[in-house]
């Protein structure tokens, strides 16, 4: 059937002449067609080594962590790993318990990612962000749960170009509101577009005769988490 949909549009373009959106249909189709058998191979994760399964552990976040690993050696260039099915994390009642159950499940595999991908030479050629849509509050929410903050939070890089071992930034006493080194969403921006190689104030894209950038008119580039 692909080959028959192919012949039928190269025969169209020989009638009419170049169509780019001809030929470009022509290609997505191709392209997709292709990716379904290279989705077969990368997503069976039963071709990795027992150790390697192992060391990621049990569950379904473990398994597109592993998961991610093999796009990423297949040269996919932009994976998200998200947890599980709805909000786990949005815990406005028993966060002690759920957070501490939930905090287990990624530990491991997040550490076998980042120990898998620096021993294939990865590491440092892949930018890892963790993070969520924000924190949670430190004082209780209906006795036993945690309301959202977005006042402070926490945020971890690591490979592609970050320097290691260091923490950039801080809260009050409580945990709630940052004081010191504060960093807008604009800044992680800024700074991850900066690894991968982009300057952040020329990347802009044309609308309504403003030419926008992709951190609006704010950002910087936090020089001081990037490696030397």
């Amino acid at each position: 059937q692909v080959d028959l949909i192919g012949r039928m549009n190269r025969q169209q373009l020989e009638r009419t002449g170049p169509d780019g959106q001809v030929g470009g249909r022509l290609q997505a189709m191709e392209t997709a067609f292709r990716m379904q058998f290279t989705a077969t191979d990368a997503f069976d994760l039963q071709q990795d080594t027992k150790a390697t399964q192992e060391l990621y552990g049990d569950g379904h976040f473990a398994a597109v962590c592993l998961l991610a690993r093999r796009l990423s050696v297949r040269g996919v260039r932009f994976i998200q790993v998200y947890y599980g099915d709805g909000q786990p994390w949005d815990t406005h009642s028993d966060h002690n318990r759920q957070a501490e159950n939930l905090a287990r499940s990624i530990d491991r595999p997040i550490a076998a990612l980042l120990q898998d991908l620096r021993q294939r030479g990865l590491l440092d050629e892949t930018l890892i962000l963790w993070g969520g849509e924000f924190g949670r509050t430190p004082t209780s929410e209906n006795g036993s749960g945690r309301d959202h903050n977005h006042y402070g939070f926490t945020t971890w890089l690591a490979g592609g170009g970050v320097r290691g071992g260091m923490t950039y930034g801080e809260t009050d006493d409580f945990g709630f509101r940052a004081v010191q080194d504060r960093v807008h969403v604009h800044d992680l921006h800024a700074t991850m577009l900066h690894l991968l190689g982009l300057d952040h104030e020329r990347l802009t894209y044309r609308y309504a005769g403003r030419d926008f950038r992709l951190t609006d008119v704010a950002g910087r580039v936090l020089t001081e988490v990037v490696g030397g």
